[in-house]
């Protein structure tokens, strides 16, 4: 914006935001319809990560895709405000259950939005982004991105996510993964058992010392996982054994203690049987949900403003990698009922509920809202510029990180 062109008033903008969302509503139900007829699992979204893209390349922004080192992330961009709001779009599907966790409302959600501020951003003084951010249900796609610098002078991020429940200050577990293998030495079991250093044994065994230590675990604590694979046939003793676990706790600072309990149960199998195991984990830690004070408070007043249900409270539930951005760059993550509790996420009746009316109402409240909650904010970032004095200005800004590192990362 440049000095002399007049500012639009809060109350007109976020009028001018509602009209433009509602002109573009075919359009993004009939994107989220489209990402949800063509599920695609983790790092595999071309066509949804293409059909932002062009939706969003259709209406004035500057589309880098891919983006960040990854083949379906995609960078939009508009505007030139000194305020810059980074709108994230997942759209990734679950393996066997298409979009049951909703995905393809929060894609649309975002690029409404986006739309949404479009004709406004240089007269509010915003930088928009759209962020297109694959595998969040597998692969921490975003903690990628973050990595990769994608959020980098971002002010401010949102995006929201269908559930079964309204809250506006979603809390999440965080989440580290393990993968384990043992290796043993095959026999034949009647034979020469003597010989063999059982590989699923040495799995049992791990399996058995967890199960102990959960008496000991603090209850915001989890440890799960499956058996990927232990033996082929009865009459050979394994000289392998795999398996993948999550562990979950409520804060990040967390993950380091647990999973060194969970390592030590994984090593004492070895040291039982005499195989030998490997430690791997597979992905980036997800990192715990920390709303933003300041846009919790606008984002609730925009929903209530747009008729959405009392929030209520709630503890954490679930993880998400949008955790690892809220810990570099003030960021909320509202969940919006889609459902009445009726069913939850990852369930096959919550992907048929990702196409209903309250789903629809969902998508199209939620871009009214992170675009309004956009609207306060360049509002309130402009008044505090203006009564605040140069030295004041620069010393609120917040201050490079050093070469190498995401500022406020963990």
């Amino acid at each position: 914006m440049t000095p002399t062109e007049p500012r639009t008033p809060p109350a007109e903008a976020k009028q001018a935001v509602h009209d433009r969302v509602h002109t573009h509503r075919d359009e993004l139900l009939a994107l989220s319809r489209r990402i949800h007829a063509h599920p695609e699992t983790a790092f595999e979204e071309h066509l949804a990560a293409a059909w932002c893209a062009e939706l969003l390349r259709a209406h004035g922004y500057s589309v880098t895709a891919p983006a960040h080192g990854l083949a379906t992330a995609f960078d939009a961009r508009l505007g030139t405000g000194p305020v810059t709001v980074a709108l994230v779009c997942e759209y990734d599907a679950l393996p066997g259950l298409g979009h049951a966790c909703g995905h393809n409302l929060i894609a649309a959600a975002g690029v409404g939005a986006a739309l949404g501020l479009a004709p406004l951003a240089d007269r509010l003084g915003l930088t928009v982004r759209v962020i297109g951010a694959p595998a969040e249900e597998r692969g921490a796609g975003k903690a990628l991105l973050l990595e990769a610098g994608a959020f980098d002078g971002v002010d401010a991020a949102m995006m929201v996510h269908p559930c079964p429940v309204e809250v506006a200050d979603f809390r999440s577990f965080a989440l580290g993964t393990l993968s384990v293998r043992y290796t043993g030495r095959a026999a034949h079991p009647s034979l020469d058992p003597h010989r063999g250093r059982n590989a699923a044994d040495a799995l049992t065994v791990a399996q058995v010392a967890i199960g102990l230590l959960r008496q000991q675990l603090p209850p915001q604590w989890r440890v799960h996982g499956i058996t990927t694979a232990a033996g082929t046939a009865p009459n050979l003793i394994p000289d392998s054994a795999s398996a993948e676990y999550e562990i979950r706790a409520s804060a990040a600072e967390d993950l380091t203690e647990l999973r060194s309990r969970v390592e030590a149960c994984f090593r004492a199998g070895a040291l039982a049987t005499g195989c030998e195991v490997e430690l791997t984990r597979p992905e980036p830690d997800y990192l715990d949900m920390r709303s933003d004070p300041r846009l919790l408070t606008l984002w609730r007043a925009n929903a209530a403003a747009l008729g959405r249900p009392e929030p209520v409270e709630s503890g954490p539930f679930a993880c998400t990698d949008m955790g690892n951005v809220s810990h570099a760059v003030p960021s909320i993550h509202p969940v919006l009922d889609i459902t009445g509790g009726a069913c939850a996420p990852h369930e096959e009746a919550f992907a048929e509920a990702a196409l209903g009316a309250e789903a629809e109402r969902a998508l199209l409240d939620g871009a009214m809202a992170m675009a309004w909650t956009a609207v306060d904010l360049a509002v309130q970032t402009a008044a505090a510029d203006q009564a605040a004095g140069p030295a004041d200005r620069a010393a609120a800004r917040p201050a490079a990180a050093p070469e190498g590192e995401v500022a406020g990362s963990r």
